[in-house]
């Protein structure tokens, strides 16, 4: 009795390849599943499926004749099959699918199970152990999705513990989330993370810290710096003063230490 153990990503990956190595058709053999594939989670706990695929013993009807076949007969080298067993044996092979379709519908089925999976709740099961593990176990996420962008809105009676001092734990979870999201999204998407609005108060504190600094640069008539922030952040406070014909501002450092300076324009 041919049989063959075979491990594979999922089940139907490892009979697919069994098939193929023994050359023979799903119908054409018994199949023992060993061992269930496992997914895991972000590659902990994942697990290879195991099968085990035994070739099954084919009779082939044949002709019993009451009478002695004369000494002179013609031997032949294989038995004789009636008409009604050529037939249904016939039928039989136009039915079963091809070894090349088979692969097909196993590789059609891999692409549905990843089709059915979403990134994006993945993500919040993936914010929510990191809030667990900060014994925060009442987070809330609410999402919203615009194109390529996506927000993760947060809540929390714990929130200060998710925005961190000036956001810095906030801006740490929205780039993990951001690298988590896209490992698994079918396009790139940009993440954005909030809790109860921080961003928007974040940038209206940032505005009016740059017109305090602006006329601080005039008034001292020298420059002045900002400490060190995110990119985001010094964009806003780009962006608040770009129309400032009497002042400019550039950045300077290297991450995470890049920071912003204002400098009053000398006239000549």
């Amino acid at each position: 009795m041919k049989q063959l153990t075979q491990i594979g990503a999922t089940t139907q990956e490892a009979i697919s390849l069994a098939l193929q190595k023994l050359g023979k058709t799903r119908e054409q053999v018994d199949v023992e599943v060993l061992q269930e594939g496992k997914k895991g989670f972000l590659g902990f706990g994942a697990r290879s499926a195991e099968v085990r695929v035994i070739v099954k013993e084919v009779q082939v009807p044949t002709i019993e004749s009451d009478k002695a076949e004369p000494q002179n007969a013609t031997q032949l080298d294989e038995p004789l099959l009636v008409v009604d067993d050529v037939e249904t044996i016939s039928s039989q092979v136009s039915e079963q699918p091809s070894e090349i379709e088979e692969v097909q519908q196993v590789v059609k089925e891999q692409n549905d199970e990843i089709d059915s999976a979403n990134p994006i709740e993945e993500a919040k099961a993936y914010l929510i152990s990191i809030a667990e593990q900060l014994a925060i176990n009442d987070l809330e996420i609410t999402t919203t999705r615009e194109g390529k962008y996506v927000l993760f809105q947060l809540k929390s009676e714990k929130a200060a513990l998710l925005i961190g001092k000036r956001g810095q734990t906030l801006n740490a979870l929205q780039h993990l989330t951001q690298l988590m999201l896209n490992k698994s999204a079918k396009q790139f998407l940009m993440v954005k993370l909030d809790v109860e609005n921080y961003r928007e108060r974040r940038q209206e504190a940032l505005e009016l810290l740059a017109d305090r600094m602006a006329d601080k640069a005039l008034r001292l008539n020298q420059r002045v710096a900002f400490e060190p922030m995110p990119s985001y952040e010094r964009k806003i406070i780009h962006n608040q003063l770009a129309n400032r014909l009497d002042l400019e501002t550039y950045s300077e450092g290297t991450e995470p230490n890049r920071y912003l300076v204002i400098e009053p324009v000398k006239n000549n």
